[in-house]
């Protein structure tokens, strides 16, 4: 089974795919989808669809996963994430893409095996986990957690 994993931000989406047999987790691809800051969002949201698009193309997930909304102090960046979300949950249902939700926490306990773990325990724990992938950037490392947290959690078929 080949899984997406995606980490969506308007200014980066980070993006990872893993492939799952039986037990076994190996990397496949991952990277980052960045948006011109000074773009107008629209166009910025319709950049985000289209490299997503062809990220979706090019490894033909089974099923994807997508960390959920968590709340910052600011409401405008709380705002921009929800929109980014919102473009990466659809690009994968109009391609008929299970998509599955995992809490930050969720992901890191996935990982580390501790809900209150920094960022560097999981890339730590990547490298582990993943040898020899070459990592495109923090935003990279988190999606590949998301979609080894979703073949933790996925229903066996």
């Amino acid at each position: 089974m080949i899984i997406l994993g995606l980490d969506p931000s308007l200014s980066c989406t980070g993006w990872g795919v893993i492939r799952v047999e039986g037990s076994r987790i190996s990397h496949v691809a991952n990277g980052q989808i960045k948006t011109d800051a000074k773009a107008p969002l629209p166009d910025r949201l319709a950049h985000l669809d289209t490299a997503l698009s062809a990220v979706i193309a090019d490894h033909a997930p089974q099923c994807a996963a997508v960390e959920e909304v968590f709340l910052n102090e600011n409401p405008q960046s709380t705002l921009k994430l929800g929109q980014a979300r919102g473009v990466v949950l659809l690009t994968a249902a109009r391609r008929g893409i299970e998509v599955g939700e995992y809490a930050p926490r969720l992901v890191k306990k996935a990982i580390v095996g501790t809900g209150g773990a920094a960022k560097e325990q999981v890339q730590a724990m990547l490298r582990v986990l993943l040898p020899g992938a070459k990592v495109a950037g923090a935003d990279a490392a988190d999606a590949l957690a998301v979609a080894i947290c979703h073949a933790n959690h996925r229903p066996l078929r």
